[in-house]
Order: structure tokens, then sequence, then C-alpha cells
């Protein structure tokens, strides 16, 4: 993933400049990656971008469930089915 440098922060000078950084988020929507010690540790985004995301998220989890029970279905045979009088 290439990420350009104006949207690294060090840590340190994320704590001197929080809220104007937030600010700048909050117009852009670019996301801001956080450096630590050189190396990328977070990643600050806007809400509206957060949301998208866990909304994508959301999306593939209904896939994976119905993967799961296609391929249960696959394997389902009506005639070994037991009937909920039997069961009683």
């Amino acid at each position: 993933m290439l990420v350009e440098t104006k949207q690294m922060i060090p840590i340190t000078k994320l704590q001197k400049q929080l809220t104007q950084t937030v600010r700048n988020i909050s117009a852009s929507g670019e996301a801001v990656y956080i450096l630590k010690n050189n190396n990328m540790e977070a990643v600050l985004l806007s809400y509206q971008e957060y949301e998208h995301l866990k909304e994508i998220e959301e999306i593939f989890e209904h896939f994976e469930i119905k993967n799961i029970v296609d391929s249960r279905m696959e394997k389902y045979n009506p005639q070994k089915n037991v009937s909920w009088d039997k069961i009683r």
C-alpha cells in the first residue's frame, strides 16, 4: 500500500496538533497515518469513512454466512428429517 508522506504524522507531532489534525480529517476526508519510531502504528480516519468500512464488513459477513448455509444445503437430505412428534 502506498501512502503519501503528507498523510503521515509522527505521534509526538500528533499529540501537539490533535485538534487541528482532526479538523483536517473531517474537512478533507483523507486518513492520517500515525508513525511511532518511524513505523506505522495506527490510522485516523473520518467518522463517515469508518461507518462505510463497518458497512462493508457487515456485507462481507452476510456473504460468509450465505456461503456456509449454501455449503450445508448441498449436503441436506430431506429424507433424513425427523418429525417433531418423534422427537417428543
